[in-house]
């Protein structure tokens, strides 16, 4: 059995211009019911207020620490940049206007330790401006291997538990978009186990100007991804695609 050391999460939050979002999303993090924790937020040069939020919360809790980037790195580099200086064991990720379910990490941590698996996933509800959920759930398989993976990139990013210390605490492939996926299939392939929980513990805020917003970018790095950073030919990348585009238009039209 875990001890209590052995339990403790660092939470990496990347923070760009949040300024209406990032008080709740922190809050969501703070209030877990798991509270053995350190949130580390990486404000990537922001502009608007975010930074002066940030530095409320690092006064009042002493498990908020700040990171100010240099210049802005994007998602990878500024969630590259919290990994580097993760404390515990256990590493998950939420982006600075994403919200969490109170009990995402306590249920995540009881399904690591009782599958033996060294990547926790959940389904997602997205939320609007104001925090209101809206849509279907996008749910998801309760098993992922790297195959199933390739053409089904169902594992979101602010959903995400690592045992951090089991895959051998690597950073994130450094590109602009799609480095969760490009991470997510590293771990897989070098034999990390993923199983999801399918219940939407992870609120995903759809807002405008977000990067994922973009559809056709999101779309050309992930076949870079596929080419580039997996090296597939061109007869396991092409169906890999297809199946990826299919599944992301089913899931706008059921929205």
């Amino acid at each position: 059995m875990s001890t209590e050391l052995d339990n403790r999460v660092s939470v990496v939050m990347p923070a760009f211009n949040v300024a209406p979002f990032i008080q709740m999303s922190i809050e969501s993090v703070l209030n877990q019911s798991h509270s053995k924790l350190e949130l580390i937020v990486v404000d990537d040069c922001s502009t608007d207020r975010t930074s002066e939020l940030i530095n409320r919360f690092v006064s009042i809790d002493p498990r908020v620490r700040v990171l100010n980037s240099k210049e802005n790195l994007g998602g990878a580099g500024a969630r590259n940049l919290g990994l580097e200086v993760a404390q515990y064991r256990y590493v998950a990720f939420i982006d600075g206007d994403d919200l969490w379910h109170q009990e995402k990490l306590r249920r995540q941590i009881d399904a690591i330790t009782a599958q033996r698996a060294q990547i926790s996933y959940t389904a997602i509800q997205k939320v609007d401006s104001k925090g209101r959920p809206f849509g279907a759930t996008q749910c998801v398989q309760l098993e992922v291997d790297y195959n199933a993976l390739l053409a089904n990139p169902l594992i979101a990013c602010s959903s995400v538990l690592l045992d951090y210390d089991a895959v051998g605490r690597p950073l994130m492939p450094d590109i602009r978009k799609r480095q969760d996926f490009a991470f997510w299939l590293k771990l897989l392939r070098e034999g990390a186990v993923a199983r999801g929980i399918d219940d939407p513990l992870t609120y995903y805020r759809v807002r405008p100007g977000s990067l994922s917003a973009n559809k056709l970018s999101a779309a050309v790095y992930t076949w870079r991804v596929y080419r580039s950073f997996e090296s597939l030919p061109l007869k396991k990348a092409l169906p890999s695609f297809i199946s990826y585009a299919w599944r992301g238009s089913m899931k706008r039209l059921n929205r």
